[in-house]
């Protein structure tokens, strides 16, 4: 709701506001014994508190998917800003000055970015977690199977946008100012 606030609202940069009120939204990673526990209050059948966090763990993909969306958009915009200014510093229609603000913005959704990042990682962490507990305590194995094949899910979806993440960075760390 918030990221949408963001495309209705007058805000300069609307693809790093909605990113902002992503990562907001998403708040801090909750514990794996407090989520297990919570859960198992719920649901007394294994199975069930299993299909539960499968489904928490869905949610959360789709999450990540929707930031992912997001930070891509902003992303792409830093990167064309990034080649811009890289250009202007070369045909010296941009100081130093400018570009170090420019640049400062651009290291701030970096900064943004891997903080989420950050999260969601402490979030996939806490899910195995959970579903390595659940392993041991003698829950069925297909069920646990398919709660780790979500996981990887979202571990794979965290270490897509993890790499694009990594690609703005280098870009943005090949330019240089006197």
């Amino acid at each position: 709701v918030a990221a949408l606030a963001c495309l209705a609202s007058n805000a300069g940069n609307k693809p790093a506001c909605m990113l902002v009120a992503g990562i907001a939204a998403c708040g801090v990673a909750m514990g794996g014994n407090y989520y297990l526990d919570q859960r198992r209050s719920e649901y007394a059948n294994t199975n069930e508190r299993l299909k539960a966090i499968t489904s928490d763990v869905q949610a959360d993909t789709q999450r990540i998917v929707a930031r992912t969306e997001t930070a891509y958009a902003v992303i792409q915009d830093d990167k064309r800003h990034l080649a811009q200014i890289q250009k202007q510093i070369a045909t010296k229609q941009m100081d130093e000055a400018k570009a170090k603000t420019e640049l400062a913005q651009i290291d701030q959704n970096i900064a943004v970015m891997n903080r989420d990042l950050a999260n969601m990682t402490k979030r996939a962490e806490e899910y195995e977690k959970v579903a390595q507990q659940e392993r041991s305590d003698g829950a069925n194995k297909n069920n646990v199977a398919k709660l780790d094949k979500d996981i990887a899910n979202m571990r794979s979806k965290i270490n897509v946008l993890q790499s694009e993440v990594a690609s703005l960075y280098d870009q943005r760390n090949a330019i240089k100012l006197g």
